[in-house]
Formats: C-alpha cells, structure tokens, sequence
C-alpha cells in the first residue's frame, strides 16, 4: 500500500515556485523594474499595449520580456513532459471579453492579483483592500461554480494551432529586441521607461513560466480550492510570494514600513481597490485561472487562453484610449463605470451559462 505523502510532500513544488516568484519580483526591481512591480502581469501587457501602439499613453510604453519568457518557459515545460495539446473552442468571444475586464479591473486597482501580493510584501496597505476584494470576487464565481457554472468544453486542435501565440510572441520579442522593424514604441518617463535587462527579464519570465506550468500555480484557483476541496497548496504559495518579497525589501532596505500613503505606482481609493480587484476575482474564477495561469496555460497550447491574453492586451488598449484606468491620483469616472459595466457582465454571463449548463443536464 502507497504510504500517503504529506502535506508538504504534496506542496513543495509550489513553496518553491512562491519563493521564485518573490525573488525574481525583488531582483528585477533592483535592475530597473518599477517599485513594487517587478512581476505584474496586467501591468506588463498594459505596456505591450503600448508598445504595439495600441494605446497612445505614452507613460506606458515597452515590449516587457517578463511576459514572453511566461509564455515560452510553459511551453518549453510543457513539451519536455509530454503536457503541450493544442486545443481550444470554449466560448472564445465570451472569454476574450471577461480577459478585457479582467483587464479593466486591475487597471481600476493598478496591478494584477501578483502584483497585489508583491505590493503587500512592499508594505502598501492599499493592497490588503485589494486582497479583500479579491477574495470577495472568488468567492461570488465560486457560488456560481457550485450552481454548474462552466463555459463549456475545450475541443482538441492541431499542435500547430496550440503553438501560434506563443511563436507569435516570441517573433515579435526578437523583432522588438533587435529594432528590424523599428515600429514598436518605448517610454522615455513613467513606468514604461523603468525596466530591467532584457537578458535578465527574459531569463526571469522563463523561470516562472516553467515552475508555474509545473506548479499548475494560479492566484484566483488558490482560493476556490480551498473553498470547494479544502486544498490549501496555492494558498501557501502567494503566502510564499509576500513573505520572501518582505523579507527581501527589509534585507535589502527598502521596506519602509506599513502605510497607505506614498506607494509607488498606487492609489489610497479603498472603495475602487476593492471593487477593481473584486471584477478580477470574479472574472478569473468564470475563466478558470488568474492573468499568470492563463499565459501559462497559452503556452501549454490553450488556444482559449490565448485568446483571454488577447482580450486582456484590448482591455489595456481599451483603458488608456478611453480614460479608464487610475493613476496615483486615484480612479477615473470612466473607469468606475466601465467596473460597473463588468460587474454587470459577469453577472449575466455567470446566470446564463448556468443556466445553460442546468438545462443541458436536464435534457440528457
């Protein structure tokens, strides 16, 4: 008989992944990357955005590697176990628009739910409100989740269409880095201009993408776990995640304690902290993973979540174009009511396919 291995036996990998995380956060902080955002998924797209000249802030504006080394690290992971399938076809319209809002919400709170864990391990309080809200969020996709939630199944594709958005975004990694092309457009102030080597970033990005492929690590999966199996593995690895950055930023020195005020790239609007988070964590649950599982999950040749990316990269387009997304000073009118547009789609696309799914089981 197998003896039952224990609970760390069972963990250890995504500890590891955790602690990872918060080291790579820490050090390409320390090579350039903006404060409290050495690894923010939502903000590094919103730059790509940019770069592609999708949105004219000119603030934000660069090709971040972070997020190509995610992609091409899964699938590298992915093909050396055997785990790369293409396949593809659950409701793609409705997930590009939930990554869009998934967008929408993190803008509204200023960073991705990895951001907001970093940004705890920073000392910015603002971001707990975010966590809140988060929570909040799951737990509300959670209830739909019970009631048989699902946008359907995924349908096997070819290999070849599982691989397009990764090799798409690798091509366009080596036609930034190299300037072929010299069309990709860069900040010279603002968030966009602070950044680490690219070696540095990519290598980083390629890490985290292959333990996170390995680890199955999600932000919003750790909560709706604990909710529906009483599994507590992901939980413990964002808790890695805000340990290591706090202990790194007090080695380092640069923690300067708990506070509200005066965190970098943030804004002390605790009502909109909560509801943008809140939309994400909602919008993730009905997505079945966070901004970082869903690019690992591309890379693994989920053809659905690239298109969620996808969505994701024309809500940031979509935030800056039309004045969405806050700033230090605080969210924007647009901007709260594009969150509660969201809250409204979520809800109708959460009872639908609900009862769709009842209906489908009533019928046989």
């Amino acid at each position: 008989m197998e003896k039952k291995k224990s609970w760390l036996g069972r963990n250890w990998l995504l500890l590891v992944t955790g602690v990872v995380i918060g080291i790579a956060a820490l050090v390409l902080g320390k090579l350039g990357n903006p404060g409290n955002m050495g690894f923010c998924i939502a903000c590094f797209l919103r730059d790509i955005a940019g770069s592609l000249g999708l949105h004219s802030a000119s603030a934000v504006q660069y090709f971040r590697p972070e997020i190509v080394g995610i992609v091409i690290g899964s699938m590298i992971m992915a093909l050396a176990t055997r785990e790369f399938k293409g396949k593809g076809g659950s409701s793609p319209v409705i997930r590009f628009g939930l990554g869009a809002f998934v967008m929408i919400g993190a803008l509204m709170f200023l960073g991705c739910p990895l951001r907001m864990v970093i940004r705890i391990g920073g000392g910015d309080l603002n971001a707990i409100v975010g966590l809140v809200g988060f929570i909040v969020g799951i737990l509300v996709g959670v209830l739909f989740l019970k009631k048989g939630f699902s946008l359907r199944r995924a349908y096997p594709q070819s290999k070849a269409e599982g691989a397009a958005f990764p090799l798409a975004m690798l091509v366009l990694f080596v036609l930034c880095a190299t300037g072929i092309c010299g069309l990709f457009r860069a900040s010279v102030d603002g968030p966009g201009s602070k950044y680490a080597p690219v070696i540095a970033s990519l290598i980083a990005g390629l890490v985290v993408g292959a333990l996170a492929q390995r680890s199955r690590l999600c932000m919003a999966g750790g909560l709706r776990d604990a909710v529906l199996f009483r599994d507590f593995g992901l939980i413990a690895a964002f808790g890695a995640i805000i340990i290591t950055v706090l202990l790194g930023n007090v080695i380092l020195g640069s923690f300067k304690g708990f506070s509200f005020a005066d965190q970098p790239v943030a804004h002390t609007d605790g009502l909109w902290n909560f509801l943008g988070m809140a939309l994400v964590g909602w919008c993730s649950i009905l997505l079945g993973g966070c901004p970082l599982r869903q690019l690992v999950l591309a890379g693994e040749g989920n053809s659905d979540s690239a298109i969620t990316v996808l969505g994701m990269i024309a809500g940031a387009a979509f935030c800056h174009n039309f004045g969405l997304a806050s700033s230090a000073k605080g969210p924007t009118e647009n901007g709260k009511i594009a969150v509660l547009v969201g809250f409204g789609v979520a809800l109708a696309v959460s009872l639908i396919f609900t009862f769709v799914r009842k209906k489908e089981k009533a019928d046989g």
